[in-house]
C-alpha cells in the first residue's frame, strides 16, 4: 500500500469526553477516517504514523442527522470513525511534536 494512501486514511483524532476516558482506561483511541477506509488501512496508517503496535480496529459509520434549516429539511454530513486498540503498555500523544 502506498504512503500517499496511508496519509489520506486518517483525517483527525476525535476528541470527546468519552474518547478521553477510553484512552485512559482501555488504551483505545478514536480517529475520524476516510469514508472508504478499511480496517487494514487504518491499522497500517496508525502503525506507520505513530510507531506503535495496533491490536485491533473497529470501524463505525454515523449517519448525518436530519435537521430543519429555515423551514426546509436538510441532512448534516455523516462521518466514519475508527476505534483503535493498542497493545499493552503503548500510548499515543497528540499534543507533543514527537
Amino acid at each position: 500500500m502506498s504512503n500517499e494512501r496511508l496519509l489520506k486514511v486518517l483525517l483527525a483524532p476525535h476528541v470527546s469526553e468519552k474518547s478521553a476516558m477510553m484512552a485512559e482506561k482501555a488504551s483505545q483511541y478514536v480517529f475520524r477516517v476516510a469514508p472508504d477506509a478499511t480496517k487494514v488501512e487504518v491499522k497500517l496508517a496508525v502503525e506507520s504514523l505513530f510507531n506503535v503496535k495496533v491490536e485491533s480496529v473497529n470501524v463505525l459509520n454515523q449517519k448525518g442527522k436530519r435537521k430543519m434549516f429555515k423551514g426546509r429539511t436538510g441532512t448534516r454530513n455523516g462521518s466514519r470513525r475508527a476505534i483503535v486498540r493498542l497493545t499493552e503498555g503503548q500510548e499515543l500523544d497528540f499534543v507533543s511534536g514527537e
